[in-house]
């Protein structure tokens, strides 16, 4: 039976604050492996790619290795609740494809960034001018 839960959307901000306030919180960027290496990626963030090269159709082990990321998604309990998990891509539209389907094979607490990484594209064709993770200033580092 699918999961009904909703998923949860974050500005950058309150992403880092939820990571900065439950050390159990895990930020999954789904990007593909070269944007994670040559655009850059969230600081502690783990790479877990939703669409990747070279065929750039969804992982089928998508599921599989969030679940391994989260113990086998058993780091829940009764009174601290389920670790969150917070995807990030680049701007909002990919995690919001994986965070359904985390839902839809039972994870629970899961969110996604709303502007991802580089935000937003805006009246010149440039990300990370209007919002993102990197244009708020938040921890990044690139390879």
């Amino acid at each position: 039976m699918p999961n009904t839960q909703h998923l949860g959307e974050l500005t950058p901000r309150q992403a880092w604050q939820m990571l900065q306030d439950d050390t159990r919180a895990v930020l999954v960027d789904i990007r593909s492996a070269m944007e994670f290496l040559f655009v850059g990626h969230p600081a502690g963030s783990v790479h877990i790619a939703w669409i990747d090269e070279p065929d750039w159709t969804v992982n089928p082990h998508f599921v599989t290795e969030v679940r391994k990321l989260l113990l086998g998604g058993v780091v829940c309990d009764g009174e601290e609740g389920c670790a969150p998990v917070i995807l990030i891509c680049r701007s909002g539209k990919r995690s919001k494809e994986a965070g359904k389907a985390l839902l839809e094979a039972g994870l629970k607490n899961v969110y996604h960034v709303d502007s991802g990484f580089e935000g937003e594209l805006d009246e010149h064709h440039h990300r990370s001018t209007m919002n993102g993770w990197r244009h708020d200033g938040l921890p990044w580092e690139q390879c």
